[in-house]
């Protein structure tokens, strides 16, 4: 009997004429009524999960879809390089269940902010478990890096191959903390993986007969994205945040010189008078490529991005 119809009883005059009866039936019904809510609210309370930074969220957001509530850590117009732990952030950490990060030595802040929060239930998905990093040695023919990664470079994201195993990790990792969920979270991955595919196949086919295309980058974001698709990545550069000296020029000329690069890559937001600057006086195109760690919270903001910064590369290497 529904508690609909035990209401309908109760609420009848002939009822009352019953008092132990109408108490039982009263007991009965307020049971059941409490059980009945309480399964609906077990079954539609979401698992607070937190990711740290854009493209973990971004990921995060695609696996889960509605089913779960996510915050990002990481302010989305603010890069992991850059970001300052507050005490607010402490309490996302003490009032969740799940926190993706991406591992590898990227979020130099969580280990101080995880201790801080204080909560031993807070389940950790490395997105780059079972991902071999590259070294510094491995990618660079020369480099001064002004952010190291003892852990090896850890911009995987960023290699539309690597992304499909963060993919799958994040599916893995929230199946194991909230398994009600585990058909959702497999059809949203298979999905977003799909989309990780085509954009592969893309890269694959528009720069698929690219020969000796070198760059110098100005922040170590781009070896895997380099790697994956034959284009080498000579240097990596760092610049003062304010002004640009004459020995900065003189660096850059003579890497440009000694590496016979056909493009320097910079990043969205930095200074476009320096760069103009720079390119000016090496006499070459300074170009943009999206590091994809600002930006919108849209999951399919990644697809955008990437394409971007293939029509970039596009652009640099034919």
């Amino acid at each position: 009997m529904s508690p609909s119809q035990f209401l309908r009883i109760l609420t009848q005059p002939s009822a009352w004429k019953r008092r132990p009866l109408f108490a039982v039936l009263l007991i009965s019904a307020i049971a059941i009524i409490v059980g009945s809510l309480t399964t609906v609210a077990q079954n539609t309370r979401s698992t607070k999960v937190v990711a740290t930074f854009l493209p973990m969220y971004l990921f995060t957001k695609a696996v889960s879809g509605s089913s779960q509530e996510v915050e990002i850590l990481v302010p989305p117009n603010v890069t992991a390089h850059e970001y300052q732990a507050s005490p607010s952030d402490a309490r996302k950490l003490a009032q969740a269940e799940i926190l993706v990060k991406n591992g590898l030595g990227m979020e130099t802040f969580l280990s101080g902010l995880v201790a801080n929060a204080g909560n031993p239930q807070l389940k950790q998905i490395d997105a780059s478990q079972g991902i071999e990093p590259l070294k510094e040695e491995d990618h660079d023919h020369g480099h001064s890096h002004g952010h190291s990664h003892a852990e090896g470079n850890p911009h995987v994201w960023l290699d539309p191959i690597l992304a499909q195993k963060q993919v799958a990790n994040i599916r893995e990792g929230l199946i194991a903390v909230d398994p009600k969920n585990a058909q959702t979270y497999r059809a949203n991955a298979e999905a977003y993986i799909k989309q990780l595919q085509e954009l592969d196949q893309e890269f694959k086919s528009r720069l698929g007969s690219v020969k000796d295309c070198k760059f110098i980058a100005f922040h170590d974001a781009y070896p895997y994205l380099a790697r994956r698709y034959g284009i080498q990545q000579m240097a990596v550069l760092d610049l003062p945040d304010d002004s640009i000296s004459p020995r900065d020029i003189q660096r850059v000329m003579a890497a440009v010189k000694e590496y016979q690069v056909q493009a320097l890559l910079s990043e969205p937001g930095v200074n476009d008078s320096r760069l103009q600057q720079i390119s000016n006086d090496v006499g070459l195109p300074v170009k943009t490529l999206d590091p994809i760690e600002t930006g919108s919270l849209d999951p399919q903001y990644y697809f955008t991005a990437m394409r971007k910064n293939l029509n970039t590369l596009e652009g640099i290497c034919q």
